[in-house]
C-alpha cells in the first residue's frame, strides 16, 4: 500500500508560505509519493514557492469570509476527503492554527492525532513519528495503525527547508462548505506584536539572556549585543515568567525552537526545557560564572565569567570595529 499521497497544511504570512510550511513540504517530498499543500485563500501568491518545495497540487479554500480559520479549513479538508481524494498522511505545523485545524479534522474523521513530533519515517505501510518527552531527555517512537489519513503535527525547525526548483503547484478549488452554527463565530480583528530586526525563530544569530543577568534592566545588554550582531534577542523561561521580557522572546520547550548559526546564551544555566529549544544551533556560545552549569555541556565555546563584565566588553569590541 505504501504512502502515495501526502498533504501539508500550509500557512502564509504576507502572501508567502511560512518557513514552517516549507520545512514540512521538504520532508514530505523526501517520503515519496504525491505531495499537496492545503491553504486558506486563493493560493496564487504562494503556489510558486509551494511548488518549489514539492507541492504538485495546491488545494485553496478561497476567501474565508471572516470565518474562524480552524473551523473553515477543517470543513474544507473533510469535503475533499469525502469527495474521494483522500491522503494517506496529513502533516501539520505545531502552531496554534495547525493544532486547531488538526483537532477539528480529527473529530470529523474519527482519527487519532500524534502531536509535538520531530521526525517521521515510512517503512512499507508503516508510518512512524518520533516525539521528545521529559524535556527532550527521552524520545518515543509511535507508529500509526488503523484507517487513513494519519494526522501528525511537527515542531518547528524539525526539518530543513530546501527548494527543488519545481513548477508552481496546480491550484485546485477546495471551497468551504456550509458551516451551519459552527460558522457563527467570526474574526473581527487581528493584533500582531510589533517587532524590529530579524524574527527570533528565523535569525542567523540569537543572543539569549537568563536569570544570571540579575535584574530586568540588565536585559538591555542582550538587546544591544543582538543589534550589534544583526541578530535577534531571546530569553529563558525564568525571565519571561518574571515579567522582564515578553513571551515572544522565550526560547525552549514552551517557547520558540531556534536553530541559528550562532546562539549566545548569557546567564542561562541550561535547564532541559530551555535546551530543547536551542540545542540544534550550529554554534553555541555559553557565558556563565558557574563552571558546572549544564549549558556548558552543549556549548561549542564556553566562557566562565560574569555576564556583567563579559557582555559590555564584547559590545565595546564590536563597536570599535565599526
Amino acid at each position: 500500500m505504501g504512502i502515495d499521497n501526502i498533504w501539508v497544511f500550509a500557512q502564509a504570512a504576507d502572501g508567502a508560505p511560512t518557513t514552517g510550511t516549507l520545512e514540512l513540504l521538504t520532508k514530505a517530498r523526501s517520503l515519496g509519493g504525491t505531495v499537496s499543500a492545503f491553504i486558506a485563500g486563493d493560493g496564487t501568491g504562494a503556489a510558486g514557492a509551494l511548488g518549489d518545495h514539492g507541492a504538485a497540487k495546491v488545494y485553496a479554500t478561497g476567501d474565508l469570509g471572516g470565518a474562524l480559520p480552524g473551523v473553515a479549513i477543517a470543513a474544507a479538508m473533510q469535503a475533499v476527503i469525502d469527495g474521494g481524494d483522500s491522503p494517506d498522511l496529513i502533516m501539520f505545523p505545531q502552531s496554534y492554527e495547525g493544532r486547531d485545524v488538526m483537532a477539528r479534522l480529527s473529530v470529523k474523521l474519527d482519527r487519532t492525532v500524534l502531536t509535538n513530533s520531530t521526525s517521521v519515517t515510512v517503512e512499507g505501510d508503516t508510518v512512524t513519528v518520533q516525539t521528545p518527552i521529559f524535556g527532550g531527555s527521552k524520545l518515543v517512537n509511535s507508529a500509526f495503525t488503523g484507517e487513513r489519513p494519519y494526522l501528525a503535527a511537527f515542531r518547528p525547525k524539525s526539518f530543513v527547508a530546501e527548494a527543488a526548483a519545481g513548477a508552481a503547484g496546480e491550484i485546485v478549488a477546495a471551497p468551504v462548505p456550509d458551516l451551519g452554527s459552527t460558522g457563527g463565530a467570526t474574526v473581527t480583528a487581528v493584533h500582531v506584536e510589533e517587532t524590529s530586526g530579524p524574527k527570533l525563530d528565523e535569525a542567523a544569530i540569537v543572543v539569549a539572556g537568563g536569570r544570571g543577568l540579575g535584574e530586568a534592566d540588565k536585559y538591555s545588554m542582550i538587546e544591544s549585543l543582538a543589534k550589534a550582531l544583526k541578530g535577534a534577542p531571546g530569553a529563558s523561561r525564568a525571565i519571561v515568567d518574571a515579567g522582564w521580557v515578553p513571551y515572544s522572546y522565550q526560547v525552549g520547550q514552551t517557547g520558540k525552537v531556534v536553530k541559528p548559526t550562532v546562539y549566545i546564551a548569557a546567564g542561562i544555566s541550561g535547564a532541559t526545557q530551555h535546551m530543547v529549544g536551542m540545542k540544534g544551533s550550529k554554534n553555541i556560545i555559553a557565558i556563565n560564572k558557574d563552571k558546572e552549569a549544564p549549558i556548558f555541556g552543549v556549548a561549542d565555546l564556553g566562557i566562565v565569567g560574569d555576564v556583567h563584565k563579559v557582555l559590555p566588553q564584547l559590545i565595546a569590541a564590536l563597536a570599535a570595529r565599526g
